[in-house]
């Protein structure tokens, strides 16, 4: 039935590609693809501190419903990211700290809510990952409709069933598949890059000439001045 319905997967993220890609920033990885992907600044880490990554298993949901999020933590397996889109309404919670200790007793990589959660200060004061867009201690309803492993669109970002999610606390990436190697490839010598700009940083050796340059390109006059009483 379109809009009820439960699938399985057809293809994941690997543990292999999930370990190469847990020391990886989620700021790097969204400048490698071209800033085009991003969750919106309304999903922010709601535990106390950790980095997110895994393979998407995705729920949409009717907001303030969790009836099919339930079926998605019992098919969840060790390491899965549970993605659900709530369409963004912050009216009622979709999980609370009963629903994140099975996912933790599961050992699933996390939980992101593109819509609220309750019992907050019990989910801040733990390290399983969890990302939502609000908090509000009115409780969900369990009647459905709602779908297992279809594509989502998180405020523009496109996440299917599989892709690899990432999240620390400037927010959540997804990768997706068909993109992991590519991705990774671009993205870890992006970083190699900013380690080598940060050192020349602290030793003083940065170069700053490409400042002015850019501004000369752009028709900037004036650029003799120096600053000074």
């Amino acid at each position: 039935m379109v809009g009820f319905s439960v699938k399985r997967r057809e293809r994941c993220a690997s543990l292999d590609e999930v370990e190469r890609y847990r020391q990886l920033p989620v700021a790097v990885i969204s400048d490698v693809m071209n800033r085009m992907a991003a969750g919106g600044a309304a999903l922010r880490p709601m535990h106390k501190g950790g980095v997110l990554v895994g393979p998407a298993l995705t729920v949409r949901t009717r907001p303030g419903d969790n009836l099919m999020v339930h079926k998605a933590l019992d098919m969840a397996g060790a390491g899965d990211v549970v993605v659900v889109d709530a369409g963004g309404d912050l009216t009622n919670a979709i999980i609370g700290e009963l629903m994140v200790a099975y996912a933790k007793k599961k050992e699933l990589a996390g939980i992101v809510i593109n819509g609220a959660i309750r019992d907050s200060a019990e989910i801040a004061s733990g390290e399983f990952p969890v990302f939502a867009a609000g908090v509000t201690h009115r409780g969900p309803y369990k009647d459905g409709p709602g779908e297992v492993n279809c594509t989502l669109s998180l405020n523009g970002m496109i996440i299917r069933p599989g892709d690899l999610v990432m999240g620390d606390s400037d927010g959540v990436v997804a990768v997706p598949f068909e993109e992991l190697d590519s991705v990774f490839r671009a993205a870890q010598a992006k970083h190699n890059a900013e380690l080598d700009q940060m050192d020349k940083i602290v030793r003083g050796l940065n170069d700053r000439s490409w400042v002015d340059r850019e501004l000369c390109a752009r028709g900037c006059t004036g650029l003799d001045v120096e600053e000074g009483l």
